[in-house]
């Protein structure tokens, strides 16, 4: 995947807006824009790194003179102490570019951390860690590749990449009396060979159902243990099997030995935590 589309660079100049749109008055009047520096961006706390070209270029939109050398790329694991990069040039615009580029690597590095912390709970199995569309307006991109740096993997970039029929669709189309098959029978019409078509299922009848009808995935959510187990049994290979609904660190391992295909977290995305990655300044 590749950070830096024309999307995520629209979004690293609005940001640098947002911060710098007014001046910079606390740089501007107290720091000599002909002072020389040299900043490196440390570690602060053990985590997997991403987000450095993203950092880069914001330092760089701010003072294409800076020279900003990246030690560390994107998926590498790093302790505290570790030096992620060196940036060296007009002390000023190392400074005016420093929040931006900390918020942008400080994010992505604590989706990367947490997702890498998934993968590692369920090694040996045989699983794909998932995102979701939980993600913040906006930053979807970086985040869902923060996701692939941290070993998982991306579900529905958006509504126009799958089917996805939820509890709400269901609502829907059972007012109009459709059964779970003439439900994914009308997606499948429309699906052809290009789409998948999943369905989230409440229950071991719905799951039975759904396999029955010729899902290709079919989503248990906020199952018990047990009743995720007997839905892989009940599903018998016919469709993938995705857990979704109250996923944590501690139980998805749990989770994983059911048998399902895929467990989807949307935490990995819509709330966590960044990690702790600071600038360091020295004027030269």
């Amino acid at each position: 995947m590749e950070p830096l589309d024309s999307q995520t660079k629209e979004l690293l100049e609005r940001a640098l807006a947002e911060d710098l749109g007014q001046g910079d008055v606390t740089t501007e009047t107290l720091v000599s824009n002909d002072q020389q520096g040299k900043a490196i961006l440390l570690a602060k706390s053990k985590g997997v790194i991403a987000g450095t070209e993203v950092a880069r270029e914001a330092f760089l939109k701010v003072d294409p003179e800076l020279k900003v050398d990246i030690l560390i790329v994107d998926g590498t694991p790093v302790v505290r102490g570790d030096i992620i990069a060196t940036i060296e040039g007009r002390a000023a615009s190392i400074l005016k570019a420093e929040r931006v580029a900390l918020n942008f690597l400080q994010h992505l590095s604590g989706i990367a951390s947490e997702t890498a912390c998934y993968v590692e709970a369920v090694k040996g199995l045989r699983i794909r860690i998932t995102d979701t569309r939980k993600t913040l307006p906006g930053l979807r991109t970086l985040q869902k590749y923060a996701v692939w740096i941290g070993g998982g993997k991306n579900h529905r970039m958006h509504l126009g990449a799958g089917f996805l029929i939820k509890d709400n669709h269901l609502v829907a189309l059972r007012r109009q009396g459709l059964s779970m098959k003439e439900i994914i029978a009308k997606a499948r019409q429309k699906a052809a060979d290009k789409l998948t078509v999943e369905i989230e299922v409440k229950n071991l009848q719905e799951a039975a159902e759904a396999a029955e009808a010729g899902a290709d995935i079919i989503m248990l959510d906020n199952m018990s243990l047990e009743d995720m187990h007997q839905a892989v049994k009940l599903i018998g290979g016919r469709a993938l099997v995705e857990a979704s609904g109250g996923i944590t660190l501690e139980r998805v391992r749990a989770i994983a030995e059911t048998g399902v295909n895929l467990i989807s977290v949307g935490a990995l995305t819509h709330s966590v935590r960044a990690l702790d990655i600071s600038l360091e300044l020295e004027i030269i």
